[in-house]
Formats: C-alpha cells, structure tokens, sequence
C-alpha cells in the first residue's frame, strides 16, 4: 500500500504558463475586492446618508465600483459656486449662452432691418421703371376687334390704322403739355387737370405715359374711403406698408394703428427717398398722378387727404425731385387747394369743338369697323352729342348713329327729371328737395334763353353777311359767371351738389356752363314744354307757403261759450295785452 501511495506523493502538479497564473491572480483580486466593496456598500447602504455630503459620497463609491465614471466630479470648485463642485459650472455656462444668444438675435435683427428698407426703397424705383405701371398694363391690354368684312369703309379717304387708337391721329391742344409734364420737363411746379367727366383727361395721361413707357411715372386712382385708397397707392408705388416685415419680435404696436393717413405718410417718405435718388442720377424728376381725386369726400377726411398731399407736391415742386399730377371732374378739389396753392398750375381740359369733334367721329366710326356714314349724319350726330368723347364713342359704335344719339338723348332727358324733377303740390316732407329742384331749373332756365339768344344773334350776322353759316354749328355752351348765378338761384350752396352730380361744370375762371350737350338739350325740351314756366312757380309759390306755415304760430282759446268775445290787443311801443 505504501508502494501505491508513493508514486502518487512523488508525483509532480503540471506547471501552468506565467501569464495564465497571473491573469487568474488578478481576476482573484478583482474578485475579492468586488467582494470586500460590496459587502462595505451593502453594510454602509443600512446607514441611511442624512447630508448632501454622505449622499454624494455614496455615490461616488457606488461608480468607483461599478467601474463607471464619476458624473459629478469631486473636489474644490472653480468659479463662482463655492463647495459644491460644479453647480457652478452649469450657471455660467447658462448665462453665456443667453449673453450669446441675445446678442446674435439683436445683431440679426439690426442686419434684417438694414436689408429690408434697401429692399422696400429698391421695389419703389422698381415701380418707376419703364413698363411696370399697373394702370397702363390695363390700358394696353385693349380687347382686339374680330376681323370682319364690311361695307366700305371708306380707308381710301383717310390713311388710319385701324388697330390702333383714334387719338394717335387726332392729337389735343392740351396734349403737347401733357406729354412734357410726363416726360419730367416741366420743374418747379404741380399740376392739376379740371374738365368735366369724359373730355379725355385720363386719355390724354395714358398716351402721354405709353409714349414713354411709364418710365419715371406712375398713376393712382382715388377712392372715398381712404384705406382702400391705402392699397391703391401702395400697389402703385410698389409698397406693403410694412406689412411684408417679420420684425414683429422688436415691435411694441401694430403699424397701422395710426389709420390710413400715417400709412399713406410713411409711403410719402419712402417715395422722398426714392425721388431725391432719382433725381441725382437722371437729373428729372419722377411724377406721381392722382388720378380722379373728386371721388375723395368732401368732408374733412377728404380735404385732409387733399392737403396731405399737396403739402409734399409744393416742397418737391420747389426742389425739383418729384412733379404730382392731379386729376378732377369737379370743381370742389380746385377751391379746397387753391387756398394753399404757390406752385400749382391749372389746365382746364374742354369738349372737343365742332370742327374736331367731326374729325373724331368719323375716325371713330372707321376704328369701330362700321358702315361709312354721310357727312350730314355725323353732322346730326355731332349736333346732339356735342364734343364729348365718351358720347361720340358710344354713338359710332352703334349701326344707326342719329338713332342711338337720339336715345342717348332721351335717357339724359329720364335721368335729369329724375334728379330735379318738379312736384306741384309737394308735401312739406319734400319742401326741401323741391327748393333745390326749382333753383336748379331756375339755372337751365337762364342757359336755354342765353343759348338762343346767340343763336338768334348768329343768325341775324349771317343774314347780314357778317358771318358763316359754318358758324352756327361752332357756337359754344353758354356761359355764366359764377357770381351770376348765385343771384339766379338764390341759393349758392345747391351749386356744388349740382357739379357732383354732373349737371353743370365749373372752370378755371369761375364760369358755369351746362355739363354737355345732351344736359343742354334735355333741358331745352322740358322749357319748351307747356305750362312748364307755370308749373315751375308753382312749385316756388308751394315751397313759400309751406315755409310761411313753419314760420306761423297758432294760438287755441279754450272754454270759449257762445256769445264770448276775445279782444288782443298788440301795442309795438310796449308790451303785449292779451
């Protein structure tokens, strides 16, 4: 037995290599001091920590066995936080990011703002440039006839594109001005056009703009309320009133909380800039047209309005940087400016006369593609129509030319005894529209006889030899001084209801006409109707009763018997006995 054991006493362990003996050791160490560290935790984890301090040490011994790293690092604190560690650091770190921040949104801010007013002052010189105005995109952008063949049309007569507007061949008086004014050659002064609605004010301004391509101009059509008016100039001038801006984060109010008005103020100064750019480089200066500037109410809004503007059309006049072009059909516009007014000049744009309104009639009718007419038909037709464009154009176009004049007649007729018509025995109720009525015909009246009176003195210089009988056809509408008429009708303040409405047209020199033609001839019919004299002072002696009615006081006695008397006595030098 002791031989059997012997072999294995002397029998020698196997010899493993170092490294594996070594890594085992290691791993053994690794061991027992997880083992040691764990049942330190798990003897220190029945202690509770109660500080701040024995938490965090908790914590950190927790990572260093784990073997993960230390999320708070440990030891004496840098900066402002004190002990602690790194509160510290995440404060700091806080307040430079937001210095930063502040200071990159401020500087974005101040760099946004500088580009976007280049931006709004390079859109308005874009909306001067050659091809860009609004109003004459429309203009150009005419309806093309079909091509149709017709009687003759006498195109031998005349050498007349039929493409094209009659008013490249029949040029105004006024027009030569005009096409200056747009052209930027006539410095140091502001323009208003006055002329009754339908002369060709508005004409004349598209041709004169089209001629140059709408370059240094643009156009504007007024309106009664003012913020429309407000996009109406911006679209113009090219100008969102900051409505296009995203700096709502540095703004304290709304822009627009001022109204219209400081809109439209804020454009004037942006359009400023622009002009004195302008001026600088071309030597002209731009011109801005208000086109239709009577639509404005007459009220107090409407004449602030007015002066606004005017007030910047006299300061660029006298610096030559910008020439404003007002436009009118009635004659309120002109009163209001005219008290203000050191550089403004007044072209007063009229009918055509009888001579030129044959012209354009019979190129009219060529243009509109319809049979050649005799020359005692337009003759007929420019005798009823009168010189008036927007008519002439309507007549030419119809097939029957006296037929449609007629009726255009007739509906002028309808629509004038609908305004003023004359009621007979009118109630009090309308006492005060049958006042305006009969001063208004009380007007016609006066221009009916002065008419005829001329006609009846050309036709006596004629029967003399002291004039043509071509001159009969030239005798314009009768005039009447603005003073004159105030004595006719009693009252001056029904004259400029009268203008708005288009009966009578007012000038430059204070004289009053009737609108057109087709007003005077309505009104011819309706005087020479009979008993219309009659009826007329009829209606006065009404409207005189019915204020001596007002003005009358009545006095009722109650508890009066039969047989009682009442005796008033009325004594001037003292008092009154009843």
């Amino acid at each position: 037995m002791l031989r059997l054991l012997a072999p294995l006493k002397t029998a020698r362990t196997p010899t493993l290599p170092r490294s594996y003996s070594s890594a085992r050791l290691r791993t053994s160490n690794a061991q027992t001091l997880a083992n040691l560290g764990s049942r330190r935790l798990s003897n220190h984890a029945r202690r509770v920590p109660q500080t701040p301090e024995e938490m965090v040490h908790a914590k950190v011994q927790a990572e260093a066995v784990s073997g993960e790293l230390p999320s708070t690092p440990v030891g004496p604190s840098i900066g402002w936080g004190g002990p602690g560690g790194g509160g510290a650091n995440g404060v700091r770190d806080a307040v430079l990011t937001t210095v930063v921040g502040v200071i990159v949104l401020f500087t974005g801010g101040i760099v946004y703002m500088t580009w976007y007013k280049e931006n709004v002052l390079w859109k308005i010189e874009k909306a001067f440039a050659a091809g860009y105005d609004p109003a004459l995109e429309l203009a150009k952008n005419t309806i093309k006839k079909p091509q149709e063949t017709s009687p003759s049309t006498g195109t031998e007569e005349l050498e007349w594109d039929l493409e094209g507007p009659w008013t490249q061949h029949l040029r105004r008086e006024e027009q030569d001005l005009i096409d200056r004014i747009i052209q930027g050659r006539e410095v140091g002064h502001y323009f208003i056009l006055l002329g009754p609605k339908g002369t060709g004010k508005t004409t004349m301004i598209l041709d004169a703009m089209q001629a140059v391509q709408a370059e240094g101009v643009a156009m504007c059509d007024a309106h009664p309320d003012l913020e429309v008016f407000r996009l109406r100039l911006g679209k113009a001038l090219n100008y969102e009133f900051n409505e296009d801006t995203q700096t709502g984060l540095f703004q304290r109010r709304d822009p627009r909380e001022g109204g219209p008005a400081l809109d439209i103020e804020r454009a004037l100064n942006k359009l400023e800039k622009v002009a004195l750019r302008h001026a600088k480089n071309t030597g002209k200066p731009l011109i801005l047209v208000l086109n239709n500037v009577h639509y404005f109410n007459h009220d107090d809004d409407g004449r602030n309005m007015l002066l606004q503007f005017q007030q910047r059309a006299e300061a660029w006049a006298a610096s030559g940087i910008l020439t404003m072009v007002f436009s009118s059909d009635d004659f309120w516009p002109f009163f209001v400016m005219r008290k203000n007014a050191s550089r403004m000049h007044v072209v007063s744009v009229y009918d055509l006369s009888a001579h030129d309104a044959l012209t354009a009639a019979r190129r009219m009718r060529l243009n509109a593609r319809q049979k050649r007419e005799s020359p005692e038909t337009l003759t007929e037709v420019v005798k009823i129509v009168g010189g008036r464009l927007t008519y002439l154009g309507k007549a030419t176009k119809a097939p029957d030319m006296v037929k449609h004049a007629r009726h255009m007649l007739a509906v002028e007729k309808a629509w004038l005894l609908s305004q003023i018509g004359l009621i007979p025995d009118c109630d009090d109720d309308v006492m005060d529209e049958q006042k305006w009525s009969s001063c208004s015909w009380l007007l016609l009246r006066e221009f009916v006889r002065r008419h005829e009176q001329e006609m009846e003195r050309k036709r006596e210089e004629v029967a003399c030899g002291e004039a043509k009988p071509e001159e009969l056809d030239e005798i314009p509408l009768p005039r009447i001084s603005y003073y004159e008429c105030r004595q006719i009708m009693t009252r001056p303040d029904f004259m400029d209801e009268l203008d708005r409405k288009n009966i009578i047209a007012i000038d430059i020199n204070h004289d009053v006409t009737p609108d057109s033609w087709l007003i005077l001839h309505a009104a011819e019919e309706v005087v020479h109707e009979e008993g219309f004299d009659d009826l007329l002072d009829g209606v006065r002696d009404r409207v005189d009763e019915i204020e001596s009615l007002h003005r009358t006081r009545e006095l009722t006695f109650k508890d009066v018997d039969a047989g009682d008397r009442i005796r008033l006595t009325v004594d001037k030098g003292g008092a009154r006995l009843v």
